[in-house]
């Protein structure tokens, strides 16, 4: 399998991600599918030429997730940070790779934007990168993330 053309960006992400100051949803997607987890520090030690290439990385299914992400990136922090990725343990079953229950966070962070909770079956057409991306904006149930909203009408969840 090969990389995207482009950087794999949401459209609310374009201006969120600072021209990739910030770690995109791709790499994050790929981070945890490998688990792997790098501080923002690290991200941005790394040239802006790799972090475009980073976020090329296919986000298909697990059965085809590109192989040498994990090297890339290693050798990448190794070159410019002089440093590892985080090993974390995987998350086998992410409530995100289930299209059949809205993930209680992603219910929270609804209502912490005063938005109605996608219905079952909007959830349920939603891909699988898209409902990992509003999972993980979800994460904070404390306060409203700033990408949920604009992810939310993106997605084409908001009435």
């Amino acid at each position: 399998m090969g990389l995207y053309n482009a950087a794999r960006l949401f459209g609310f992400e374009v201006e969120s991600s600072d021209n990739l100051r910030f770690i995109p949803l791709a790499v994050r997607f790929n981070l945890d599918r490998f688990g792997m987890r790098i501080s923002l520090d690290q991200w941005q030690m790394l040239p802006h030429d790799d972090r475009v290439l980073l976020a090329r990385f296919p986000i298909e299914d697990e059965a085809e997730v590109e192989k040498n992400f994990d090297l890339v990136l290693e050798e990448m922090l190794k070159t410019h940070a002089n440093a590892e990725p985080e090993r974390v343990e995987r998350d086998t079953d992410p409530v995100w790779a289930h299209a059949d229950a809205v993930p209680e966070a992603v219910i929270r962070q609804s209502s912490l934007c005063g938005v109605s909770v996608p219905s079952l079956s909007k959830w349920a057409q939603l891909d699988r990168f898209q409902r990992y991306a509003l999972a993980k904006l979800s994460r904070n149930t404390d306060r409203v993330n700033h990408d949920f909203f604009p992810a939310m009408k993106e997605f084409g969840l908001l009435d």
